[in-house]
């Protein structure tokens, strides 16, 4: 059944798309490969679209599968789907200027993190509607880092209680999301960064196990393991 989104919501969510994903190896484009028998968008749109405050979504996708991916989404949600760009930065672009007037908060999502859960997308919402202008979802690290050189010597370990792992989606309010890609100049592959070389400050929530980046082939078998044990 097509989930329905929220006409009074104030989010709209962009979901860049178009990357080849070349870690999981040979094939289509990373977004679209499958987990489970259905592709990595669907279940990210999917979980999206069950967000109650979700107005809009737009997806990037790669150019040439445009009408492939708006006829595949078509039963999952109302989406509306645009062509990407070369870099990740011009596909977030892309689908930013495609969001209708009405949604002031802007999330920002990879199709990679497919089993991102629908509170991890309220809870960031949420953060940004109570006044912040960036927001980002963290997970603190539990490895000992260590700094090393070019010929892999180690130079130190590097305190892990100040670091954290970001995930997505990641939250801003609509004008300062816009203004950060307005004065972008070298790509960047994170948007909090975008915003934060405008000096506007960021900040963090607690993010999600299940909101794991798919990236490898071994990450596709962890997602398919949770999906089997009902994430």
């Amino acid at each position: 059944m097509t989930a329905q989104l929220n006409p009074r919501g104030d989010v709209a969510v962009l979901v860049p798309a178009a990357g080849a994903g070349v870690r999981l190896g040979p094939g289509a484009p990373k977004a679209l490969r499958p987990l489970a028998g259905e592709p990595l968008l669907v279940h990210a749109v999917r979980r999206i679209a069950a967000a109650p405050s979700v107005h809009t979504i737009v997806v990037a996708a790669p150019a040439a599968d445009v009408a492939s991916v708006r006829s595949m989404l078509a039963p999952v949600a109302p989406v509306t789907v645009v062509p990407g760009g070369a870099e990740r930065q011009a596909s977030v672009a892309a689908a930013l200027a495609a969001v209708p007037a009405g949604p002031e908060i802007v999330l920002v999502h990879d199709a990679a993190r497919a089993l991102t859960p629908p509170e991890l997308v309220e809870s960031v919402a949420e953060a940004v509607r109570s006044g912040h202008d960036a927001v980002i979802p963290v997970l603190a690290v539990v490895d000992t880092i260590k700094e090393v050189d070019a010929g892999e010597r180690v130079l130190g370990t590097v305190d892990r209680s100040a670091l954290r792992a970001v995930q997505t989606p990641q939250g801003f309010r609509r004008s300062v999301l816009a203004a950060a890609h307005a004065a972008a100049g070298d790509p960047l592959t994170d948007d909090a960064g975008l915003v934060e070389k405008q000096g506007v400050a960021v900040v963090c929530v607690p993010g999600s196990e299940h909101a794991l980046k798919i990236t490898r082939p071994f990450d596709l078998a962890l997602a398919e393991h949770l999906l089997a044990a009902g994430a």
